[in-house]
């Protein structure tokens, strides 16, 4: 579960394999019924230096970050469906649980 800083969100975990990391966030929001939903998105990003030295992130990809932004994808991956179990929830209840939010069209 995500937490908080002096009111700044943390993500709910963190994999990086040299610049490139995968942060997995949990969302909260509410369905067009008005009901409160809970889901988890992922962002991919590559770290680097400026001209002048200072660390800043994109997440435009070149061809050699690929193979370990599939790393970083694949152990987010496993993070969440491990979770899931712990929790009781299959993979396939997990995936069912994200279409249906996107049916849900969830605002937030």
């Amino acid at each position: 579960m995500s937490t908080t800083t002096k009111g700044k969100q943390l993500p709910q975990i963190k994999f990086n394999a040299g610049a490139i990391s995968a942060t997995v966030w949990e969302n909260s929001g509410t369905s067009k019924q008005g009901e409160p939903v809970s889901f988890n998105t992922v962002v991919v990003s590559r770290g680097y230096k400026d001209k002048e030295g200072n660390w800043q992130n994109t997440t435009s990809l070149r061809v050699n970050d690929l193979p370990r932004v599939a790393l970083v994808l694949q152990k987010a991956y496993e993070h969440l469906v491990l979770r899931d179990q712990e929790t009781g929830l299959s993979p396939q209840a997990g995936a069912l649980r994200e279409q249906k939010l996107a049916s849900r069209g969830v605002a937030y």
